[in-house]
């Protein structure tokens, strides 16, 4: 279902053909204006590119190895001894075993789909909110999969982008993802003449569109539970977990992850317990914890055994919710623990309000070209020149 149509079953016809945008008084007011197809859109020069960034995921299982080969050579996110040496090693080791994941969850990831799915939804509504800057095209960047953030710079530059935007899509920062994604758009373009204006979004974990969009989902799940069942339920926010030694050195991510939660929990008006529990752990080092898996099975040790899981710092589904969360965790360890029921809220994917909220993100970020005031500051404990090359770079181009 396209995203328009199912804004129309949701709010009505007016935000199919003209967006309703709430102000500080809460007055909708309509801006209405033409909006580009996606063929005329293929047609006209870009005025405003925005690169959307995020993780990216192997489409076929073919893709797999390269994926997990980038993955384990990017030191800024995960940092090993003789990294060159030890990353095909470790990613031809792993391949198997990551193959027959991606198998059970139909040969691939959506999340580049999701991706184009929110990105054009987010340029039409942006052609009638902003024509200033208009017409707006969206890039897709992957760290770690195809279409590669370098790609599509190049591809920026040859469509002839005089403003861009690179558009973080992890809500909460984290060195080890938006900070990895600068960077690699800092060395990209570090030697290279570019006539493209840059600024970024790299962080925005408490937007209401976000809050009310995950809130609204949580609504759904909620109604899955039985009647006599509901208020029960303990509400578990997973999110991908970090080395503690990435924390100690000052990164922001569960702290921005709290504040994603207390506003989607003030949205819901505190009406379930609730705890903030971390996901996708590899390997023997400290990380951030309650790992998932262990509070579903402590919890149901207690007699609390109808969970609600949330995926609350991702965007759309990809391993972590569709095998990771689904399956390992729903399907196998929930039975074993003991689980009466365990539902999953539905990922944000082509959500009328998520979009709307990446829409509303990029036109209040298109009228400066300031540098975040948060992103100015690397972490007390940072010995990665790379961050502070990022940092030169965007400051740059915001003076220029």
């Amino acid at each position: 279902m396209s995203f328009f149509l199912r804004a129309r079953q949701i709010f009505g016809r007016s935000i199919a053909d003209g967006l309703w945008l709430p102000s500080s008084r809460g007055v909708v007011v309509r801006c209405a204006s033409t909006t580009l197809s996606s063929d005329e859109r293929a047609g006209v020069k870009p005025k405003t590119g925005i690169l959307l960034l995020n993780l990216g995921g192997p489409e076929t299982l073919d893709d797999v190895h390269d994926f997990l080969f980038r993955l384990f050579s990017d030191k800024d996110l995960i940092p090993l001894p003789f990294q060159d040496k030890l990353a095909p090693i470790i990613a031809r080791r792993r391949t198997p075993s990551i193959v027959k994941q991606y198998s059970e969850i139909g040969g691939g990831s959506p999340i580049l789909k999701w991706t184009k799915t929110q990105a054009e939804g987010m340029v039409k509504l942006l052609d009638q909110i902003s024509p200033q800057t208009a017409p707006h095209k969206f890039y897709v960047g992957f760290r770690y999969a195809h279409p590669l953030t370098e790609d599509s710079i190049d591809a920026m530059q040859r469509d002839g982008v005089e403003r861009a935007v690179a558009f973080t899509q992890y809500p909460q920062y984290s060195c080890s993802t938006t900070g990895s994604s600068l960077n690699a758009i800092a060395r990209h373009l570090a030697d290279k003449e570019s006539s493209m204006k840059w600024s970024l979004i790299d962080r925005w974990p408490t937007h209401q569109g976000l809050v009310q969009a995950f809130a609204d989902n949580i609504r759904k799940a909620l109604q899955k539970f039985p009647v006599d069942k509901r208020d029960d339920v303990v509400i578990l926010f997973s999110a991908h977990s970090l080395p503690l030694k990435v924390v100690e050195r000052g990164d922001p991510y569960p702290h921005e992850v709290a504040a994603t939660v207390q506003a989607v929990m003030e949205e819901l008006n505190f009406s379930h317990p609730y705890r903030v529990v971390w996901q996708s752990k590899v390997g023997y080092l400290p990380w951030l914890a309650p790992q998932t898996g262990e509070a579903i099975s402590n919890l149901c040790k207690r007699g609390r055994r109808n969970l609600l899981l949330v995926p609350i710092a991702f965007t759309s589904d990809h391993i972590e919710t569709l095998y990771e969360l689904d399956i390992e965790y729903m399907a196998t360890l929930g039975k074993e623990a003991g689980v009466e029921n365990i539902v999953r809220a539905e990922s944000l994917n082509d959500h009328p309000l998520f979009i709307k909220a990446m829409a509303d993100i990029v036109k209040k970020h298109l009228t400066t070209t300031e540098v975040p005031r948060q992103f100015t500051l690397r972490c007390p404990s940072c010995d990665n020149e790379s961050c502070g090359q990022s940092r030169k770079f965007f400051a740059k181009h915001a003076s220029s």
